[in-house]
């Protein structure tokens, strides 16, 4: 069954709108109201990223946390906050910020 990518984004965001409201009125920490608004926004997401794809090949930059940590770690040792990029060439590599060359030591002053 195809879902139309438009009638899936309406779910996802009526699915927001109500976890904005579970959450302006939760009571505690574990308010079961929250709680399951928080699954219907995971349930509502998953399903407008999957009409996206199937309809245009395309996919949100999104992803469901699913409080795993552990096994992230495991699979990518090289986080440490770093953003990693890929060349056209297929190289990884690591942003590590502006070489010398890329920028003035002193800033260029505008003559009024």
């Amino acid at each position: 069954m195809t879902v139309d990518p438009r009638a899936a984004l309406a779910a996802l965001t009526a699915s927001l709108e109500r976890h904005l409201e579970a959450s302006a009125s939760r009571r505690g920490e574990n308010d079961p109201t929250v709680v399951a608004a928080y699954q219907a926004v995971a349930e509502a997401f998953d399903l407008y990223d999957d009409a996206l794809l199937e309809a245009y090949g395309e996919v949100t930059p999104l992803e469901i946390y699913s409080g795993d940590d552990d096994e992230d770690e495991d699979e990518d040792d090289e986080d440490d906050g770093l953003d990693s990029h890929t060349d056209e060439e297929g190289d990884s590599s690591v942003y590590l910020g502006l070489d010398d060359s890329d920028y003035d030591e002193e800033p260029s002053r505008i003559k009024k």
